[in-house]
């Protein structure tokens, strides 16, 4: 099933974001603090159908580094109810553009084990 949303631009974007409208970043933990769009709410992109419900009601504008996984999102959310957006060209379109950037410490690395190493502890 095809949900419907629609691809924007970066001016399209900008003025729906300073109207106020909720810009989700759906990167990965260490891209979303390398560099995202002010005010973005992070949630990554197979968290999307668990994490709804806490988002606030209204338009959704998906965001990824070029617009790839943002169009994913962006059906899912519509798929799930949302009215949504996906910016292309993504965060590097929005920064190419000389639009508010935000920086976040790094997550650091994860630390990858295996479960059964967890329970021999």
């Amino acid at each position: 099933m095809n949900a419907e949303f629609e691809s924007i631009d970066v001016p399209t974007a900008e003025a729906m974001w300073r109207s106020g409208d909720l810009v989700v970043d759906v990167r990965m933990a260490e891209e979303y603090a390398s560099g995202h769009i002010a005010g973005a709410v992070h949630v990554p992109l197979d968290r999307i159908p668990f994490l709804l419900s806490t988002l606030p009601p209204g338009h959704v504008i998906a965001v990824c580094s070029m617009g790839n996984r943002s169009r994913r999102a962006a059906e899912t959310f519509a798929r799930l109810g949302r009215t949504s957006f996906s910016l292309q060209g993504g965060t590097k379109a929005w920064e190419a553009a000389g639009l508010p950037i935000e920086r976040s410490p790094s997550p650091g690395p994860r630390v990858r084990e295996s479960w059964w190493r967890r329970l021999l502890r």
